[in-house]
């Protein structure tokens, strides 16, 4: 039955014999991912009215999973979807720790059938894939799983469609758990869910354990990564074909998937740079690339630095490259590292390729001397960050760049603002650059002193930024510093 009551009648109601329940109608809300909303990607947003909402714009994929035909590439709308796992008993059932069955990690046929059979099993994360471990758990006998990170994942939590009931904790409830299990005779435990509750004001975003890192070996005068984006636990089309585990003997099949991992951080910096794109279609990749750097921000909401959730402490630029991609603030960047082909050669040359393996790329016969004239290192390349490598403790290393200015003003100018590494002092010059309707375009020299230290002092490696700025715009690019400590490159 269904009426419209003012409160004083819903009252008056519940109060009348025979009524068990009344229930007020509730307005629900579909629940998608949160990631357009915190990269400040909502409905009115700049870079969407801007960019006319990246109508036209088409992102190649070289995947072999996407279907152009799955349901989340559709306009049409979705229906209500119910569905309820399956809850376990609620009652507690006996506890045991994986690494007292067979294997502390859970791996598929490691763990005791006998041990945990009508068992709930605390696995701890690292070693195989997560819901491997819940499908060892299984296949054993168990009837639930708690995934308990170690000091390698810290407080990092990723959702995960187990085969079983189970959970995931942190690395200091997971600590209390294992003590608890070794300390009672019979530990009991049961999975309920009690809702979801997020707290007044976490800090965010933070850098999954996962994420990946530099610094850069193969070459280190590029500071990768590049920047941070979102994730972890993103609500993305899945294939039909799997079972949402991606393991054989998963038969659930599903169209929808939580799914973490640097893969889903990627499509968003596509469709960022593709709305980019579309503002200016001028633009090179290099130029959408150093907007999105150069305005990317390195301090969580909280105003501290980011933190890396593999080991609790602040990240770096080795761990979150220049920071949390900012869409709204790469529209209008200021300044721009832009690169054309030669700049792409120059730096193939400079790391060692020939004429005759660039001439693959470029078409050039294979006769031509491709690479003359083009000698220098590879730090020249006109990147919107600096990674520097000091082969002595008193070396001194120099590199160039060229910034063209892309604000609204054509009489920009811009003076910098260097904050050092330790152990390195900086020299900008010129330290302003004042632009012109005749000089879009300009360059400065910057040059890394390392300071003379003993090598058993020496830090592995420090960070710092540089910074141009004429008031309106902040076009920051990080540094970070790295001493080689040997002859070879694996010693960097």
């Amino acid at each position: 039955m269904i009426v419209q009551l003012t409160p004083t009648q819903l009252a008056k109601l519940r109060l009348v014999p025979g009524i068990l329940s009344v229930i007020p109608d509730q307005i629900r809300q579909l629940h998608t991912t949160h990631t357009p909303t915190f990269l400040g990607l909502s409905e009115g947003s700049r870079l969407w009215k801007n960019s006319g909402y990246g109508d036209g714009v088409i992102i190649g994929v070289l995947d072999t999973g996407i279907w152009p035909e799955h349901k989340s590439l559709s306009d049409s709308g979705l229906g209500v979807s119910l569905y309820s796992g399956d809850p376990l008993v609620d009652y507690k059932l006996p506890l045991v720790y994986a690494g007292d069955v067979g294997s502390r990690y859970c791996y598929m046929g490691s763990i005791s059938p006998s041990k945990v059979q009508g068992k709930i099993v605390v696995c701890d994360r690292g070693g195989n894939a997560r819901v491997e471990k819940g499908a060892a758990v299984k296949l054993a006998g168990g009837l639930g799983m708690i995934l308990a990170n170690t000091a390698d994942s810290g407080e990092e939590l990723i959702a995960d469609s187990h085969l079983l009931p189970a959970t995931e904790v942190g690395e200091i409830a997971a600590n209390k758990i294992r003590q608890y299990i070794k300390s009672d005779q019979s530990p009991t435990a049961t999975i309920l869910f009690r809702g979801t509750i997020i707290g007044t004001s976490p800090a965010a975003p933070k850098v999954a354990a996962f994420s990946s890192r530099g610094p850069n070996y193969l070459t280190p005068e590029i500071l990768k990564p590049d920047v941070m984006a979102p994730g972890v636990n993103i609500l993305a089309g899945w294939t039909g074909f799997v079972g949402p585990t991606d393991l054989e003997l998963d038969p659930r099949r599903v169209e929808f998937n939580i799914i973490s991992g640097t893969s889903m951080s990627c499509p968003h910096v596509s469709g960022i740079a593709a709305l980019i794109r579309k503002a200016y279609p001028d633009w090179s990749p290099a130029a959408i690339k150093s907007a999105l750097v150069t305005t990317a921000y390195n301090l969580d909401n909280s105003g501290k630095n980011i933190k890396d959730l593999a080991s609790g402490e602040e990240s770096t630029p080795f761990i979150h490259g220049a920071g949390h991609v900012d869409p709204n603030r790469a529209l209008d960047p200021g300044l721009v590292y832009d690169m054309d082909t030669s700049d792409y050669i120059s730096f193939l040359c400079a790391i060692g390729y020939d004429s005759n393996r660039i001439a693959v790329f470029v078409r050039e016969p294979p006769s031509s001397d491709i690479c003359s004239g083009k000698a220098g290192s590879p730090g020249n390349l006109n990147y919107p960050s600096f990674s520097v490598v000091f082969q002595s403790t008193s070396d001194v290393v120099t590199y160039k760049r060229v910034v063209k200015n892309v604000g609204s003003s054509l009489d920009a100018v811009y003076e910098v603002k260097v904050n050092s590494p330790a152990n390195v002092d900086i020299k900008v010059s010129p330290s302003k650059l004042v632009f012109s309707a005749e000089n879009k375009t300009l360059s400065y020299e910057i040059t890394f002193s390392s300071v003379s230290l003993d090598w058993p002092t020496i830090i592995p490696s420090t960070f710092g930024s540089i910074e141009w700025s004429d008031g309106i715009h902040g076009v920051r690019g990080p540094i970070a510093v790295k001493w080689r400590q040997g002859s070879s490159r694996d010693s960097i």
